[in-house]
C-alpha cells in the first residue's frame, strides 16, 4: 500500500513539475521569440510569460497538487483529519 501511494504520489509531482517547466522555461526562455509574435493585453505575449504570466499556471498548480494529494491521502487513509487537533488540547 505504501508503495503504491508513494508511486501515485510521485506521478503526481512529475506532472506538476512538468507542468512547471512547460510554462517557465518553454514559455518563458525556449517559445519567448515565437510567443513575441502575439500581444497580450498591449505586451508580447512571450515577455508577459517570463514576468508574470507564468505565476497565474502557478497559483493555480499549487492549488490543484493539495487538491489532489488530498484525495490521495483520503485514498489510502493516510490524510490528517483522524489525528486529534493539538491546539484543542484533544
Amino acid at each position: 500500500m505504501k508503495r503504491t501511494y508513494w508511486q501515485e504520489n510521485l506521478r503526481l509531482v512529475a506532472i506538476c513539475l512538468a507542468v512547471w517547466f512547460v510554462v517557465s522555461f518553454g514559455c518563458g526562455l525556449l517559445l519567448v521569440d515565437v510567443l513575441n509574435e502575439i500581444t497580450f493585453g498591449g505586451f508580447r505575449l512571450g515577455f508577459w510569460f517570463a514576468q508574470q504570466g507564468s505565476i497565474y499556471v502557478f497559483v493555480p498548480l499549487i492549488f490543484f497538487y493539495a487538491w489532489r494529494v488530498t484525495r490521495l491521502d483520503r485514498k489510502y487513509g493516510v490524510d490528517e483529519t483522524d489525528e486529534p487537533d493539538a491546539s484543542r488540547g484533544d
